[in-house]
């Protein structure tokens, strides 16, 4: 046997012997009070020996892991299976396909027959490593399809991944609309990238001419999420699938017949990132044409779960707002949601980046530099756009805090596969943009070298998310404190929770600005009412607002506005109706008695931080200044 056929045989044993010992149900949170160890080798075995129990990733600190983080998990899983259990009846009642014309077309069922194949994908819990988590289990239809726990957007603020307990760094995003953002490009004479999917807008779309598509493609293969060590385990996985029969009658008869080698199962059960894998991110060995075929299916995956995605049961445009814009006089606004609507397009400036077909009354040369901005008046003219998406595609740094919650920051050790997520803990700074233009940690690969010059003029900008279901909870509550109200996150970091906050966050950023960072605002002050502490990344910041000069009441009809953006309005919005938690009720007395303090009481000190690491601030083109 030949050196290279032999380190195969060594690499595969290694990970028969894993699959063998790691169990595929979720593993229970550690009990203890401090950070804890993944196990007995604190730097990870990365040949596990037989009989040697893997435990879970708990290098967290007390209170970052909400308590009910188990039953929450589990109660996830549950209602993922009733949609998908649904969606397999959806497809059983499918009528016979009826493939015809030049080029040939599935006449009358096609939409139907693709949408319901990305939705079986978007709910199989086995496209992950342990065979439970599926992509809904991070975004679920009543949180308008972003992340469905309270307790960890209150706490953790990344989602825990397939092997618990490693986790990713940023909110849950909402995929409603998602797949209106064109392809990443930038326009050069406005200097500014547009399109992308993700907070980074890493999901370029450059290949597939898709991004939504090409978002579908990275959480099974991210180490902090499904885990999946391969693309080709999503062709495995899909072999295997109850429903391969239609995804071959929408994609082609033997698009699945892949001569998989006999150790794919053990590789597919060992999630990425494991030391055994080394640097090889393709480990399943099939030859080129096997390869080029297991690539053609990861694409078809994409594609499928974009068509769901675009489909009535996830971007249907039944908001209030759609009512209103189809007949003002059937579907009026009420007088506070109405003056938040002009509010939305005037002095608050919101649809200078949430564009909603019509023009800003935002009085020039305000609401810039420290000015409070004022409005020429209301725009009355009929909307350009009857299907406003309530986003320019663009990205901006608003001058969020560092948030020491998100349970990123603390995953500096190895896991039991020996594997470390974040080698810099707090040296960490989520520079967005700038981070995916350089190619740099924790984002991917930049496929336009005529892009990396713009890294510095994009350093802390993230993606303008639509403002249509930021306000989607389960039926019966709200975002808002004291409730009922279904605790949402919101921006990137999840640091603001409520729309109160947010507004409120626009409306006085640069009012109450102080030197400090989260958890250590000055006595007589309260963090996220009248201080806010300074921007993890000051480069690039959006000086559109924060000083907005609103009146409380101004801010709260800003919020009454957000609601009419709800899907569901004018039909009832499919799914919301699963959620069997429990939304929550703030007592009087309590950070929760009030949507402005919302969420106060889970606030934590930011420990001291260290520099920004040279891996992530050092990398060329630098940044403008320095980011500390």
């Amino acid at each position: 046997m030949n050196r290279r056929g032999l380190i195969a045989l060594m690499r595969t044993s290694a990970i028969v012997v894993m699959a063998f010992l790691v169990a595929p149900e979720a593993v229970p949170a550690q009990k203890g009070g401090a950070a804890q160890k993944d196990s007995k080798d604190p730097k990870g075995d990365k040949n596990p020996k037989p009989g040697q129990t893997p435990t879970p990733y708990n290098p967290y600190p007390p209170g970052i892991l909400p308590a009910d983080l188990e039953s929450e998990l589990d109660r996830i899983r549950r209602e993922v299976t009733v949609v998908f259990q649904q969606a397999l009846a959806q497809w059983h009642a499918l009528p016979p396909p009826n493939l015809t014309g030049q080029p040939p077309t599935f006449q009358g069922s096609g939409y139907d027959m693709v949408q319901t194949l990305g939705k079986l994908m978007n709910y199989d819990l086995n496209m992950s490593v342990f065979k439970n988590m599926a992509c809904a289990s991070c975004h679920l239809p009543y949180a308008g399809f972003s992340g469905p726990i309270p307790s960890v957007n209150l706490t953790m603020i990344a989602y825990p991944g397939s092997f618990r307990f490693r986790a990713g760094k940023r909110t849950a995003q909402r995929y409603t609309y998602s797949p209106w953002y064109p392809v990443l490009q930038l326009n050069e004479t406005q200097g500014l990238f547009f399109g992308g999917n993700f907070w980074d807008s890493r999901a370029t779309g450059y290949l597939l001419q898709n991004p939504d598509a090409e978002q579908a493609q990275h959480p099974p293969v991210d180490t902090q999420e499904m885990g999946l060590p391969d693309t080709a385990c999503i062709a495995f996985r899909l072999s295997q699938a109850e429903y391969r029969p239609l995804f071959e009658q929408v994609w082609g008869m033997g698009s699945l017949n892949i001569k998989f080698p006999h150790d794919t199962e053990q590789i597919c059960a060992t999630p990425g990132g494991a030391a055994v894998f080394g640097t090889d991110t393709t480990p399943v060995k099939l030859s080129p044409e096997d390869r080029t075929q297991a690539n053609r299916v990861f694409d078809n995956w994409g594609q499928s779960l974009d068509a769901f995605e675009k489909s009535r049961e996830v971007s249907p445009f039944t908001s209030k707002f759609d009512a209103f814009l189809a007949s003002p006089t059937t579907t009026p606004l009420t007088p506070d949601e109405m003056a938040g609507y002009a509010l939305f397009r005037g002095q608050a400036a919101c649809n200078t980046c949430h564009v909603d077909g019509r023009g800003s009354t935002q009085t020039p040369g305000t609401g810039f530099d420290g000015v409070p901005s004022t409005t020429t008046g209301t725009d009355t003219s009929h909307a350009a756009t009857v299907n406003p998406l309530f986003t320019c595609f663009g990205s901006a740094n608003e001058g969020l805090p560092l948030n020491p919650r998100n349970a990123f920051y603390y995953q500096t050790t190895p896991d039991f596969f020996g594997f470390t997520p974040n080698p810099f803990g707090f040296a960490y700074r989520d520079l967005g943009m700038g981070t995916f233009l350089r190619s740099g940690f924790g984002s991917a690969p930049n496929p336009n070298s005529e892009w990396i010059p713009f890294a510095p003029a994009t350093d802390g900008q993230f993606e303008v998310s639509t403002a249509r279901n930021v306000a989607m909870t389960p039926l019966g509550c709200t975002t808002e404190a004291p409730g009922p109200f279904f605790q949402k996150e919101f921006f990137h970091n999840g640091y603001i929770k409520s729309l109160k906050q947010l507004v409120h966050f626009y409306n006085t950023r640069d009012l109450f600005a102080f030197p400090v960072t989260s958890g250590h605002c000055p006595p007589g002050t309260i963090e996220k009412v009248n201080c806010w502490p300074m921007p993890e990344v000051r480069n690039n910041l959006d000086m559109t607002t924060g000083n907005l000069a609103l009146t409380d009441l101004q801010e709260n009809q800003i919020v009454a506005f957000l609601q009419t953006l709800t899907d569901g309005f004018t039909k009832p919005y499919p799914n919301r109706n699963i959620f069997t938690g429990t939304c929550m009720t703030g007592a009087p007395g309590t950070a929760n008695a009030s949507a402005s303090t919302q969420g106060n009481d889970s606030l934590i000190p930011t420990p001291p931080l260290p520099p920004c690491a040279s891996a992530i601030c050092g990398v060329a083109p630098f940044p403008t200044m320095p980011i500390p």
